[in-house]
């Protein structure tokens, strides 16, 4: 037999011995795991990404996000655009610029009537459904993957205006804690005869809910102090949680948030764009981008020079954002009550800039490196199959973006943000060098909605909740 014939023998007998393994049967897995449901189970707090939170206007009786269809809050249209832009205000500070929009519960809890939805809600259903199949319920929930009976006690969702800073959010949370912890006590009162049981919360982030999370766990409710220092970093919020698995979370930011900003944040074909001049109040999606010391964005002329893009000056340079011109009309959509169009232009910038600080100052809190306090864990899935934007190019006479290089990872998340990667940028080590303190990390070969979706991800997930041990 000559070498080719050797080769080919090989290869089919190597051919026949490999064969795609089946999923796991997860049900016959964790069922009996999964049907416990005695006092040292903890509950769950899910927490969705950006856009995974139903909002109303009660002023107007009309939807500002979760409802395509029908009268929504169109942003394109003049009294649209006032009900889903923040307020603007110069003088005042983000937090006190408060409008009349109102949470209604997670998406969920309603149908969409169009073949378009949202992707973070895709991933959020997912998640839901891997719970389900461990027996967390939630009694708001209109459906149950798998009914274990009456304890729905054990999971609740946490909804939230994602168009706020997470340093708002972190507050509503701990507030939210507090309530489900009270609700619980008496549960376990009721069922096993415990008094003021000491309970502890296990939970699930998406996303730029794993932002609002960290933040929660080192500083509590506390605010970011208006003299430009950091908060305290006490660990309160971790006080009662246990165990927080982190899914798909850009601890160091995603792109994706600069290119929204700069050209707006389509929906779909048949549904109308959400302009620069309205998601530019948002304070959150500035908080979703990257470090500037990580380079991740550099110019024409020398791609090694690093630019900061939290530099209001290059905003009002580059014309992006809330700083563009060509969202005259928008601004005058969503300030009507300025007539004047450069004192419109002026109350923009600022906001801009307040927004930029805001951000800068929520990611110096995060990336204080430190260890959560004993009993407390940080687990990570993230992708890291998908090439992912890592670096911008910017021309700085055009003000054009383009991406200069891409990086492992989900396709929105590179692999080195869900991690908080610091030599990204920086001299190359053989260990990750991180502010983040991770028990266990997992990856996934799927974009950042596919993952919520592969059997791997609720094996993980559901081993970490319900069989790995725990200090």
């Amino acid at each position: 037999m000559n070498h080719r014939l050797l080769l080919v023998a090989a290869l089919a007998l190597l051919t026949g011995c490999s064969s795609t393994p089946e999923p796991p049967d997860l049900g016959k897995l964790y069922n009996r795991s999964a049907q416990y449901h005695g006092p040292d189970r903890n509950p769950v707090i899910v927490i969705p990404g950006i856009l995974g939170s139903r909002l109303i206007d009660p002023e107007s009786d009309r939807v500002v996000w979760g409802a395509f269809g029908g009268d929504f809050a169109d942003p394109s249209s003049r009294d649209g655009a006032l009900v889903c832009a923040l307020p603007m205000e110069r003088g005042k500070p983000l937090r006190d610029l408060t409008d009349s929009v109102l949470v209604d519960g997670s998406l969920d809890r309603i149908k969409v009537k169009l073949w378009f939805v949202p992707l973070e809600l895709n991933a959020y259903l997912n998640i839901l459904g891997t719970l389900g199949v461990g027996g967390y319920r939630d009694a708001d929930l209109p459906y149950d993957t798998v009914n274990y009976g009456d304890d729905h006690f054990t999971c609740f969702q946490f909804a939230y205006d994602w168009r706020r800073s997470s340093v708002e959010n972190a507050k509503l949370l701990e507030d939210f804690i507090e309530a489900k912890r009270t609700y619980v006590q008496k549960q376990m009162q009721k069922k096993f005869g415990l008094v003021n049981h000491d309970v502890k919360f296990d939970i699930v982030a998406h996303s730029m809910g794993g932002l609002v999370a960290r933040y929660f766990l080192r500083y509590g409710g506390d605010p970011l102090p208006d003299d430009g220092t950091l908060p305290a970093l006490t660990w309160r919020g971790a006080k009662h949680v246990e165990r927080v698995v982190f899914v798909g979370t850009p601890s160091a930011g995603s792109l994706f948030a600069l290119e929204k900003l700069v050209h707006g944040l389509p929906t779909a074909p048949t549904l109308p764009t959400y302009p620069p001049g309205v998601i530019g109040t948002f304070p959150a999606i500035y908080e979703l981008l990257p470090r500037a010391r990580h380079g991740a964005l550099v110019h024409t002329a020398d791609t090694t020079a690093v630019v900061d893009f939290m530099d209001v000056q290059l905003w009002k340079m580059m014309g992006w954002g809330l700083a563009d011109p060509g969202q005259a009309k928008e601004l005058k959509r969503v300030l009507p009550r300025v007539k004047n169009e450069d004192a419109r232009r002026a109350i923009a910038v600022d906001h801009l800039e307040k927004s930029l600080t805001n951000a800068k100052r929520f990611h110096a809190a995060l990336d204080v490196p430190a260890s959560p306090p004993p009993g407390t864990e940080l687990f990570l899935i993230a992708g890291d199959s998908v090439p992912t934007p890592s670096v911008f190019r910017v021309d700085l006479i055009k003000g054009s973006l383009d991406v200069e290089q891409e990086a492992p990872g989900d396709g929105t998340v590179i692999r080195q943000s869900a991690l908080m990667d610091e030599r990204m940028g920086g001299a190359w080590r053989p260990h990750l060098v991180s502010p983040v303190d991770w028990s266990r990390v997992a990856f996934m070969f799927e974009d950042h909605i596919g993952m919520t979706m592969d059997p791997n991800f609720a094996d993980n997930v559901l081993y970490m909740l319900l069989e790995e041990p725990r200090d």
